[in-house]
């Protein structure tokens, strides 16, 4: 089974370089979408690697706003477009590190295949509670011209809280995902075919964290989700991004049955990938 991996990258051209030679594999290859905010002259040289591509529609990323959906499904469109039967699109950031071997990850694979692997929570979990607001309000994050803050809360004030589009059953939490080539056209056309639910989604703070799971879970390919992810990632600071993982952390990931980890960052601290690539190295598919 052929693999693509997205990976999206506004910083960090090294760690993208070492997360690519991890990556590589026969029946790999890697996709990655450069934030256009970014000077890419470094990044070029660092994707000048075999089954190496990168998306050439490129979009400004800002925190929070829609435009990282778009990024992501840019890449979804240019992945389609190669017409080369990928088993899964995987979807990561430059933050993102295999916590298992190449071999055991693309063995997974192929035992599972045919699976959409997202995590999700629904609107009676207290996470959402939490965010809930997030889609009710509006929000013109990805709206940038002067006063915008200020429209917002104008029209939070006297309009009535907005409502889900298409009668949608919203579910979110993650942006992460691995999903199928089935599974990013249905969510390409949908969008297509419902522009009133791009428009609502381009009005949301996190988009990313809903949008396409939202859409997967009302669709005729709802049976096919995997409540997981494959990540592993730490909430437990409480913050609005996990935690950047270091060796203190090196025990949880070396027994975690996860295939990823999020966040590294090698300015903060390098052991612990070096760590990853110790333990991983030697590891083959299990029989």
């Amino acid at each position: 089974m052929k693999i693509a991996h997205l990976i999206l990258v506004h910083k960090d051209p090294a760690q993208l370089a070492r997360l690519l030679d991890k990556l590589s594999h026969p029946d790999a290859d890697i996709y990655v979408h450069i934030d256009r905010k970014t000077p890419v002259e470094e990044f070029v040289k660092v994707c000048k690697r075999p089954n190496v591509y990168m998306i050439k529609n490129r979009i400004k990323v800002h925190w929070g706003s829609y435009s990282i959906v778009q990024a992501t499904l840019n890449g979804f469109k240019q992945i389609l477009s190669a017409k080369k039967g990928y088993g899964y699109i995987n979807l990561l950031s430059v933050s993102d590190y295999p916590i298992k071997s190449t071999a055991e990850i693309h063995d997974f694979f192929n035992k599972h295949p045919d699976k959409i692997w997202m995590e999700y929570l629904t609107e009676e979990s207290d996470w959402w509670q939490k965010i809930k607001t997030r889609v009710t309000k509006y929000h013109l994050t990805d709206y940038n011209f002067k006063g915008s803050y200020t429209l917002s809360t104008l029209l939070n004030k006297f309009f009535p809280d907005r409502t889900a589009p298409d009668n949608l059953e919203f579910v979110g939490r993650s942006q992460w995902l691995t999903v199928t080539e089935e599974a990013a056209r249905y969510v390409i056309y949908y969008l297509q075919e419902n522009p009133k639910v791009e428009k609502f989604f381009k009005l949301t703070w996190g988009a990313d964290e809903v949008i396409i799971q939202t859409i997967l879970y009302n669709s005729h390919l709802k049976d096919k989700i995997v409540n997981n992810n494959l990540r592993y990632t730490d909430w437990s600071e409480d913050k609005d991004s996990p935690k950047v993982l270091t060796m203190a952390d090196a025990p949880k990931l070396r027994i975690s049955p996860h295939l990823f980890a999020r966040k590294f960052d090698m300015a903060i601290d390098k052991e612990i990938l070096d760590f990853l690539d110790t333990v991983t190295a030697s590891k083959p598919a299990a029989k």
